[in-house]
């Protein structure tokens, strides 16, 4: 099928409605960056804070504090995945996966990416990433590109709470005309006047719209054979640049994934919306009440300041000589100078209680915001313990972790389709520099072949068809504060000192640590087994080497005694015990150890060492 003007004009005519009812998000946007900018109720108005006759307007930042703040507890938990295998036969994949999606992201500059997307999501509600193949990257092997997206030039069908139920789902760019032309040289002399224009931002600088056209990518899904299928077309005015059901992948659709290449990550979600509120949409109201009394307070302190006076038409007042503070004699015309002549007028302070309540207003900012006093470092008066410090910032961090979890389930959704995208075109195999054992450098080649459907064979003659290697995403923080290292690397020390990675005490290290709760409990507890397991095996071998000493070289049991011994230190006579194979050492007190040397000591030299050998075993 070959997309013509018709369905075209007919996308476009979905786009205008999309658009319309996306009128009071975008308006929300706008007002939540203009804010961001400190222009609080001027938000479309260039009027300075100090006018010329003196008028002054209170801009401050607190909620501009707050933002920030937010900001840096979001890149302290910067996300860092790893890949799990749902079937034992993937574990190697997954293993390699998850070395090399962080080379992905870095080559990405995901880092950057992830703290514009932080910015969008604090300051607007929503924050939205763009995953694609980019066929040209790479001198055209091509790559996955993942991108920051402007909530303005996105739409989607009203109504919905997740963009991939949309019906469709578009995505506005403006280009330079020229460009297009000279990338697409169909366009030349049919691209004029604009079809649709997204909604713009405020910006500080001049962006002029001259010589541009509007780019859209319609993303919407069918079935084809079947399958429901990832359909895409990109046009600009009545010109179709690029669609999938013109080309050959009209069957399978655009991604095999077959989702809309978008995560949405709302910091405070609301029904009948991906989108969702910000902190300045929540704190305008303490912040405008901030500044407003703020305005009053200095206003005020500005009168109280300068003295101002009634003069009166015929006091005959020299005001030039009055209002220079450099005269000492100031000349008064005519008749007597009366009291009436020249008034001060009067000047009332404001009282205590509005500051008492500017206080308040913006205590409530702070804590509406969950940015008080301990979450940014300080503590009350008279809390001096450090557990109890740290009691309060970890119960004052609960609000950026929830956020931080939001977060992570976005990260998941989007790491999930890096793998879809490895598995669909990583056909070649590609050169990663990955981080290996110890932190060193190590080179690997990778493909998707082992991503690919697998066959599973026909036991008893019933063919089980293929199997497609699925995974399981976990997140976790690849940055941690100061406090969190400090605390595990204090727990680390604790656990050497009583002795956890003792193997003789695995299974009472194990037993304490299935009651703790801390990042990496798994992993240590998986160590701290593999060592006993370890342990295990050592004591088996070295029982089975003292019984071959014992009967094919007697004169290795002495020093294997003591190998034991050393080995296994404290516990060596409670194992030494357990022994299978032991002597009846009688009333002498001897160890079966000492008493088999002596036997054997005594067969060497005796006529019938045979004899003597059975009744020691005996």
């Amino acid at each position: 099928m070959k997309i013509e003007k018709e369905q075209l004009r007919k996308l476009l005519e979905i786009l205008e409605r999309y658009k319309a009812g996306k009128s009071k998000t975008e308006r929300r946007i706008v007002s939540s960056e203009n804010w961001w900018k400190l222009r609080n109720s001027d938000e479309e108005s260039d009027s300075a804070i100090l006018s010329e006759n003196g008028t002054y307007k209170s801009r401050s930042g607190w909620l501009h504090n707050v933002l920030t703040s937010k900001h840096a507890d979001i890149m302290d938990a910067f996300p860092e995945p790893n890949i799990r295998a749902r079937e034992p036969d993937d574990r190697q994949e997954a293993k390699m996966l998850t070395s090399i999606i962080p080379c992905i992201l870095e080559q990405n500059g995901f880092e950057s990416v992830y703290r514009d997307v932080a910015w969008q999501k604090l300051k607007t509600g929503t924050g939205a990433y763009k995953i694609v193949w980019d066929a040209g990257k790479l001198n055209g092997l091509g790559d996955i590109a993942i991108s920051k997206v402007n909530l303005l030039n996105l739409y989607w069908e009203p109504g919905v709470t997740d963009i991939q139920k949309s019906r469709y789902f578009f995505h506005t760019e403006l280009h330079d005309n020229d460009l297009l032309e000279e990338q697409y040289p169909e366009l030349e002399g049919k691209l004029g006047r604009q079809n649709f224009l997204s909604t713009k931002f405020l910006y500080d600088d001049t962006v002029s719209t001259d010589g541009k056209s509007t780019v859209i990518e319609c993303y919407y899904h069918k079935t084809m054979g079947g399958k429901r299928t990832l359909q895409y077309v990109k046009f600009v005015g009545d010109n179709v640049l690029y669609a999938t059901e013109d080309s050959p992948l009209a069957e399978t659709g655009l991604y095999d994934h077959g989702r809309f290449p978008y995560v949405f990550d709302a910091l405070f979600p609301i029904e009948g919306s991906p989108c969702g509120y910000g902190f300045v949409d929540i704190c305008r109201s303490p912040q405008t009440s901030i500044d407003m009394l703020n305005t009053a307070f200095v206003r005020n302190a500005m009168v109280g300041s300068v003295p101002r006076f009634f003069n009166r038409s015929d006091g005959g007042i020299n005001e030039a000589e009055f209002l220079d503070l450099t005269k000492p004699v100031v000349h008064v015309s005519g008749g007597t100078l009366g009291e009436d002549s020249i008034r001060q007028i009067p000047f009332s302070p404001l009282n205590g209680v509005y500051v008492s309540y500017l206080d308040r207003t913006i205590q409530e900012l702070r804590e509406t915001s969950g940015n008080t006093e301990t979450s940014t470092g300080n503590t009350s008066s008279g809390v001096t313990a450090a557990s109890a410090i740290a009691a309060l910032q970890e119960a004052s961090g609960k609000g950026s972790r929830d956020g931080n979890k939001a977060s992570y389930n976005c990260f998941m959704q989007l790491v999930d389709m890096l793998i879809e995208l490895i598995r669909q075109f990583y056909d070649v195999p590609r050169q990663f520099r990955i981080v290996g054992r110890f932190g060193m450098d190590e080179y690997v080649r990778y493909s998707n072949v082992g991503l690919q459907p697998q066959e599973q064979g026909a036991p008893y003659g019933v063919d089980l068809g293929y199997r497609l290697p699925v995974f399981d995403i976990k997140v976790s923080a690849q940055k941690k504060d100061i406090y969190t290292k400090v605390s595990q690397n204090e727990l680390a020390l604790q656990f050497f000192q009583l002795g956890f990675f003792n193997p003789q005490m695995a299974d009472q290290a194990l037993t304490v640590l299935d009651m703790m709760d801390f990042d990496g409990k798994d992993t240590i507890m998986q160590k701290i087994s593999q060592n006993g397991t370890m342990f295990q095996k050592l004591l088996q071998y070295m029982q089975l080497s003292l019984q071959l000493a014992m009967t094919a070289a007697p004169q290795m049991v002495q020093g294997l005694s003591q190998d034991i011994v050393q080995t296994m230190g404290a516990q060596a006579g409670t194992v030494a015990a357990d022994m299978p194979i032991r002597f009846n050492s009688g009333d002498t007190g001897e160890s079966y150890v000492t008493r088999n040397a002596r036997a054997r000591s005594a067969a060497s030299t005796a006529p019938d060492a045979g004899a003597v050998t059975g009744e020691a075993r005996g």
